[in-house]
């Protein structure tokens, strides 16, 4: 069993971030996260803070989730990661699949956040 892993969310959205906290803390309470505002804080983050996986907001100031994603893919290949977005025209979520990141459609359910969870822990647990 695992102690819990580290989920980075990034959002321009304190509201959006606080949805997703709340979503996490019901589905693993025992997870902990970390949060940043946009593409920049997370890369700061990511070079100095180990996590496990990471949920990134699509629409932010600055470089897209999907720029974010890419990057934080180069430092970790193995990172799963979701991008999360209102807007979900095909684009979006065939850029977001091309990137390797799944996409989860806003508003964010616990079903959807769930099921990426479990995909992720699944990953995390195999070698």
């Amino acid at each position: 069993m695992n102690m819990g892993y580290r989920v980075l969310v990034v959002d321009d959205s304190k509201l959006a971030r606080m949805a997703v906290a709340k979503a996490l803390t019901t589905l693993h309470p025992d997870w902990t996260r970390v949060e940043a505002a946009n593409a920049d804080e997370a890369l700061v983050l990511a070079s100095k803070d180990a996590f496990d996986l990471a949920i990134l907001d699509f629409n932010m100031p600055g470089r897209d989730g999907l720029h974010l994603a890419a990057e934080l893919l180069k430092l970790k290949p193995a990172l799963p990661l979701a991008v999360i977005s209102a807007n979900h025209q095909v684009e979006v979520v065939t850029r977001a699949r091309e990137v390797g990141a799944t996409f989860l459609q806003k508003p964010l359910t616990d079903k959807a956040m769930g099921e990426f969870l479990a995909a992720a822990a699944d990953r995390l647990a195999s070698p």
